[in-house]
């Protein structure tokens, strides 16, 4: 139970619901465990008058009558405890699930980029929903009936003991038996338990992919592929669940077995005392009804044993998450005011996962309120530089310095608040078209939003939909067209009226006349703010205060685009192939 130590905080938090939900536990069944003692005594009553030791049936009548009570108003109290102890306990639980859904929800939000470029949306999605439910059930329902378990036993074997210590020795025979058992299955239940986890996020990993990649599979008519593909899983997925439950299966049977063993015990062993004349008939039936009422504590002694290993087997999962060291971390608390300069000085940096040097000794800069763009072929590391401003990575080697301060001193909040980003692939989340834009101002007006729409030009396209700016696209926009897609991005990345704005390669799905229309708005729009544009298009950083040209990581050419439509290389074969293009 090692990696259940990690939750330990949260039985400190909830110490006193915790506290409460036993000790109602242990009155709900000191209560319950009094009903064999009174029918003891009715046994006892009428086989006294049986016997003839007492003659008064009116007597017997209203000993029995009293003890009828007795057993009706124990059994009320203790269900009425049994429902408080649940009412504690489970809902306890549920505090503390949501508790750690949050946890782990705001750690990967703190996870560095690179951290989901390792990790599928599967497997992360799997560990904050099955992972913490299996961890849910340790601290409910395994607490609760452990609990009560524990209770049972210790009042009812005290009870046995002091009534007929023999009896009480026979009865505990299979005892031993039981905990040799739960030790060895609890390590095979440990074992399979993590198995089915991991194939369970493989599943969950699986079709999260293929869900998200639906188009694809339908264009390239593969459907019969990915269902052999999951059906195989699924069927790996099975085998293991098979195996996990044959092993969780064997402890009902053994633990009814051991129970019945004991009940055989108590029949025989009590008879022969019985007819010695050591013991009463009411004895015989108390200890029966006591191995009876330990029948389901003891079954589930299995249960809550699987319970407890399928939690440390999901927060051995968890953990590895939450204990995991964020790349990128915010080591300044206090407010950086930020005004937009920005400088490269000699950086070099290396993706960990591919080991590509995407950047070679990179140095430019770029004053408040310019234009730089950035020219490239596909993999010249543009979409780097634009990370590494936003602080997405760290750099292996040189120094980022915004307004003369170095990246890693300001405080990594305010620096993305003060930067408007649009990725080269529009992401687009499942809700309103409003509610997208306003994720870059969530206390934008409607007079802003529709001002935010014009200058991304899609304003006229929102309009002719049914339900307009309220219109709900679907899961990454998959309802709007690649062009439409971008200008949202656009539009959302404007409205926050940043000090910083970055467009990554984001006309590239609209045609000239509307490219030519956002860049007149995005020209107005940027004045006064730093702005970085990264295109395939010279017609998209032709007015830019400078360009960039990168190549395998370095910078071969830069310049205004005059200066370098006059100099031989790169740029000047590209704007007359462009050209050329145009006017064929």
């Amino acid at each position: 139970m090692k990696e259940l130590k990690y939750l330990n905080k949260y039985f400190l938090k909830y110490k006193y619901r915790l506290l409460i939900g036993i000790v109602i536990t242990i009155l709900s069944n000191v209560l319950a465990l009094q009903v064999p003692q009174f029918i003891r005594e009715s046994l006892n009553i009428a086989e006294d008058y049986r016997n003839g030791i007492v003659t008064d049936l009116a007597l017997v009548k209203t000993g029995l009558l009293n003890n009828i009570l007795l057993i009706v108003g124990a059994a009320l109290l203790s269900g009425f405890f049994t429902f408080l102890m649940r009412q504690m306990i489970i809902v306890t639980s549920r505090l503390i699930e949501f508790d750690l859904k949050n946890e782990i929800y705001a750690q990967y939000q703190r996870l560095s980029l690179n951290f989901y470029k390792k990790n599928r949306t599967g497997d992360l999605m799997n560990r904050i929903s099955e992972d913490v439910t299996k961890v849910r059930m340790y601290f409910g329902p395994a607490i609760m009936y452990f609990m009560n378990m524990l209770v049972l036993f210790i009042v009812a074997i005290v009870k046995m003991y002091d009534i007929d210590p023999v009896l009480t020795k026979y009865t505990l025979l299979p005892l031993p038996i039981l905990s040799v058992s739960i030790y060895v299955l609890s390590s095979i239940i440990h074992k399979r338990s993590t198995i089915v986890q991991q194939f369970l996020s493989k599943l969950t990993a699986n079709a999260q992919e293929i869900f998200s990649g639906i188009s694809i599979v339908k264009s390239y008519s593969i459907e019969n592929k990915v269902i052999e593909d999951f059906t195989k899983l699924s069927d790996e997925a099975k085998d293991k669940n098979i195996n996990f439950y044959k092993a969780q299966a064997l402890f009902f049977p053994l633990m009814i077995l051991l129970i019945g063993i004991s009940n055989i015990l108590v029949i025989y062993i009590g008879g022969l005392r019985y007819i010695e004349g050591t013991i009463t008939l009411g004895v015989i039936a108390e200890f029966i009804m006591y191995v009876n009422m330990l029948t389901w504590p003891v079954a589930v002694v299995g249960w809550v044993t699987s319970i407890v290993q399928e939690a440390e087997a999901s927060q051995k999962r968890i953990n590895e998450f939450l204990k995991h060291k964020p790349e990128i971390v915010n080591t300044n608390t206090s407010t950086s005011e930020i005004i937009g300069a920005i400088e490269f000085k000699n950086v070099t940096f290396t993706y960990d996962d591919t080991n590509i040097v995407a950047l070679k000794n990179v140095s430019f800069k770029i004053p408040q309120g310019e234009t730089l763009a950035i020219l490239g072929n596909t993999g010249s590391g543009k979409s780097t530089i634009i990370n590494l401003v936003a602080r997405l990575y760290d750099v292996d080697k040189g120094e980022i310095l915004i307004d003369n301060k170095n990246i890693k001193d300001l405080n990594i909040d305010n620096l993305r608040q003060s930067i408007g980003f649009v990725p080269q692939e529009a992401f687009l989340f499942s809700d309103t078209i409003k509610n997208n834009i306003k994720f870059g101002d969530e206390n934008a007006s409607d007079e802003k939003i529709e001002k935010a729409a014009k200058d991304a030009y899609i304003h006229h396209n929102i309009i002719e939909f049914n339900q307009g700016y309220n219109t709900f696209i679907g899961e990454r926009g998959v309802t709007l067209s690649g062009g439409q897609k971008q200008r949202i991005s656009i539009a959302r990345a404007i409205i926050k009226e940043p000090k910083i704005l970055i467009f990554d390669d984001c006309l590239s799905a609209v045609d000239t006349e509307t490219e030519e229309i956002i860049l007149n708005n995005l020209y107005n729009i940027s004045k006064n703010k730093t702005t970085i544009i990264v295109s395939h298009r010279i017609s998209s950083i032709k007015n830019a205060d400078k360009i960039l040209v990168i190549d395998n990581g370095k910078i071969i050419q830069q310049g205004t685009h005059n200066e370098l439509v006059d100099t031989k290389g790169y740029y000047k074969e590209l704007y007359e192939q462009q050209l050329l293009e145009k006017e064929l």
